[in-house]
Parts: C-alpha cells; structure tokens; sequence
C-alpha cells in the first residue's frame, strides 16, 4: 500500500494509473446509470492507495465536468437554484467551517474521520425510509440537509448519501431528481473544492494528475448511460452499498 505519492517507483506509478483509470471508469459507469456516485465509489477507492486528502484532490476535475455534462443535459439551473437556494448556502458555509477546523489534523486523524464518514453515508443509504417532506416544512429540512451534507462534505468529500435521502424524500421523479441533485453537486462541489485547495488539503499536482482522469471517467458515463435503464437501481444499489461497506472497514483498520 503507497501512502504517499511521491514516494511511487516507476512500476508502482504505472500500476497507480491503471488502477486509477480502473478506478474512474467504474465510477464513471455508476455516475452515468444513476446519476449520483462518481466520488462515493472512486475516493474510497483511490484512498486504499493515497492518503484521502489526495484521493479527493484526484478526483476534482471529473467531479466537476460530468456534473457539468448532466447539469446541461437534465438539469434545470434556475429552477433549482431557486428551489434549493437555503441548502446551497447551508452547504457552502458547513463545508468551508468544516474544511478549515479540519486542516490542522494529522493524517491519521483524518484517515479515522474519513473512514467513519464512508460508513455513516452507507448507513444513510442502506436504511433509508420512505419519510415524506411535507412543502411547508421543505425550507427548514433543505438548511438542515444543506448543514449535514457540508459537514460530511468537508471531511470526506462525499454529500450524496445525505443529499440522495433529502431529495427521495421530496418524491422527486426520476429525471427530476437527476437533474436537480446535478445542479446542487456543482455548487457544492466548487465551493468545497476551492475550500480544500485554499486550507491546503491538496495542490496543483493533485489537479494536474487529475485532468488525466477525464477520457476514463466519459468513457463511463458513456457505458453508464447505455445500462440506466436495463440494470435493476435495486440489485445496482445494493452491490454498491456492500462494495462501500468493505472498503470502510478496509480504511478504518489500514
């Protein structure tokens, strides 16, 4: 196991990039079926050979594009701006708090925070009910999904399984729910991103490594648009949950 980049010999970089483009492509296919999971599968991933702060750094760029691409495709901006404006600036100011109260931990500490914020998002996801949210009380559950995602957002990187419970709870149709959960990642991942970067969670190289990432990761979207609607979300979803079970507990205990 590398834990730290620079630290990669030539063999161990070229298997590092085979096994990061493994990586993206995967996620890249969940992203495109699902719409939401690029960084819930690849982070965990990348951080069994990284340390997470890097692992984040390295998935900036396809975050931020095929967020882009399904924002232009299904999502609608100003509608969902204005719907979901009280969680965007909850979100934006959680995750920036969080971001810098975290900066001065070691990296160890973090590996800990990391681990236990990919186990509670598979809690979140694995037993999530079907709770309605009635309209009268939709801005007060926005700001408090809003805070909640900026806090996971800010150690982890990963808001969608906080974000995916928020918005199934709207009833949202399914290319709605798309479309909106779309326009609410770009906003709050350039925020939190731009955090990171300025409290120096990771830095140029990470960005520079991850523009490599790009031709893989719209490979998958590409698969992962084809399967949508062939592959049951069901059976999809569950083997994603215990996918993301063992690589927790592989974190928690590295």
């Amino acid at each position: 196991m590398v834990h730290r980049m620079g630290e990669f010999q030539p063999a161990a970089w070229l298997a590092f990039l085979l096994a990061g483009a493994v990586i993206v492509l995967a996620a890249g296919i969940v992203k495109g079926a699902m719409g939401v999971g690029m960084g819930m599968l690849a982070v965990p991933m990348l951080s069994l050979f990284v340390p997470p702060a890097q692992a984040i750094g390295l998935m900036v760029v396809p975050v931020l594009w095929s967020n882009v691409v399904q924002t232009i495709e299904r999502g609608s901006p100003i509608y969902s701006v204005k719907r979901f404006r009280w969680l965007i600036v909850s979100q934006l100011l959680s995750v920036v708090l969080t971001v810098r109260l975290t900066s001065s931990l070691s990296a160890d500490h973090m590996n800990v925070m990391f681990a236990c914020a990919i186990l509670v998002s598979v809690l979140l996801m694995a037993t999530r009910s079907n709770v309605r949210i009635a309209p009268r009380h939709e801005t007060a559950a926005s700001v408090l999904a809003g805070i909640t995602a900026g806090v996971m957002g800010g150690v982890s990187s990963l808001t969608s399984p906080v974000l995916i419970t928020y918005l199934m709870a709207l009833n949202l149709k399914r290319e709605e729910f798309i479309g909106s959960i779309s326009v609410i990642y770009l906003f709050g991942s350039v925020f939190m991103y731009s955090a990171m970067i300025w409290y120096g969670r990771f830095g140029a190289f990470e960005l520079l490594v991850s523009c490599a990432t790009v031709l893989p990761m719209l490979l998958g979207l590409a698969l992962g648009k084809k399967i949508r609607y062939r592959l049951s979300e069901t059976r999809f979803r569950a083997l994603l949950l215990a996918f993301l079970t063992v690589l927790a507990t592989v974190l928690l205990f590295k």
